[in-house]
């Protein structure tokens, strides 16, 4: 039987000779979790004995440490996917089963409406009796969960911590949908009164910020559902109920992100309309104003010609005879033009 050893918890320190995870916790049913030192995590792994029923640890490894990847591969028998997701760029939300193991990695952002949004990413690996996480920089969902831990939240097994993350993100992406929907409400209603004081690199920045925000926190919709259609054998009913509840909720918060991003899209669609439309009638305008010009620029050019036989030139009311046809004809083109601009 595993040694239930409880010790403090595990604190990182400086330098390359720290080994073992930063913190770890160890679950036993229907009880709070206790802080777990390295020591004894070593002595729960390497226990003789299938242990008491239930009981699990939570492993938790900062990435920056050189050692914490050794230390893995010398307690842990952990699948090669899982190693290479530490080492792999940003990329998707996915979780998978290898083996009798399920690898997830999982992100979280700091949304402050900008396309360079700081993400932090954890990679997780989840057997029957321990989970390990790890990550290169602090992740709030993951130390909001340890609060929940360390105020005496039961979890009975590693699958409920996965989901509760799962969760998280969703909720994560939700909490992003809320806001921005705070955010584009103020344009539609001035693009609704025809007024173009909304920005289109504010509008275009959010869509793809929103679309990047959807595809890293979204799952991978048919690794997730594969998953959850042929689950390990270690998995119970329930513990695949809050898996599903997961899928659920993310199906929702995706929903809605797809919802505002084609929302969003109207409304570039719309602003666009708008400024082609005024773009439109101060050509328009202009023109207008050339059309009416014209007739007076045309027979001042020819009147203005230095050369013999000018009709009127004579004539002591030739200036009047000249300029009454035009004024004439300059408020016959204003009146039509002025009917083709309220039209």
């Amino acid at each position: 039987m595993a040694a239930p050893t409880i010790g403090q918890n595990i604190e990182p320190t400086s330098g390359p000779e720290q080994d073992g995870p930063i913190w770890g916790y160890h679950f036993v049913p229907d009880q709070p979790a206790q802080s777990i030192t390295s020591e004894a995590a070593v002595q729960f792994l390497t226990a003789p004995g299938p242990g008491t029923p239930n009981e699990f640890l939570w492993l938790h490894f900062s990435l920056s440490n050189v050692a914490s990847e050794p230390w893995l591969r010398r307690y842990l028998t952990l699948p090669d996917t899982f190693y290479e997701s530490l080492q792999s760029d940003v990329d998707a939300t996915h979780l998978e089963q290898d083996g009798d193991s399920l690898v997830a990695r999982i992100h979280d952002v700091l949304f402050d409406f900008t396309f360079d949004v700081p993400v932090a990413t954890t990679s997780l690996c989840v057997k029957p009796r321990v989970l390990v996480s790890a990550h290169a920089r602090p992740w709030r969902s993951i130390d909001e969960l340890r609060e929940a831990v360390k105020a005496g939240q039961v979890f009975r097994s590693p699958i409920e911590i996965l989901a509760r993350l799962l969760r998280d993100q969703a909720n994560v992406l939700v909490d992003i949908v809320r806001k921005s929907k705070k955010q584009v409400g103020p344009m539609e209603e001035q693009l609704l009164a025809k007024r173009i004081s909304v920005s289109r690199s504010e509008l275009g920045s959010l869509r793809r910020m929103l679309v990047r925000l959807q595809r890293l926190l979204a799952p991978e919709p048919a690794a997730f559902f594969r998953l959850l259609s042929r689950p390990p054998d270690w998995i119970s009913g329930d513990e695949l109920q809050n898996l599903q509840q997961a899928a659920e909720k993310f199906s929702t918060a995706i929903s809605d992100t797809a919802a505002l991003v084609e929302r969003v899209k109207q409304l570039q669609e719309e602003l666009a309309a708008l400024v082609s439309e005024q773009t439109n009638r101060t050509l328009f305008l202009l023109t207008m104003v050339t059309v009416l010009a014209l007739p007076i620029n045309l027979v001042a050019g020819l009147f203005g010609m230095n050369v013999g036989g000018i009709p009127l030139n004579q004539h002591p009311f030739g200036f009047f005879l000249v300029l009454g046809p035009l004024l004439i004809l300059t408020a016959f083109l204003a009146y039509w033009a002025l009917g083709r601009w309220r039209n």
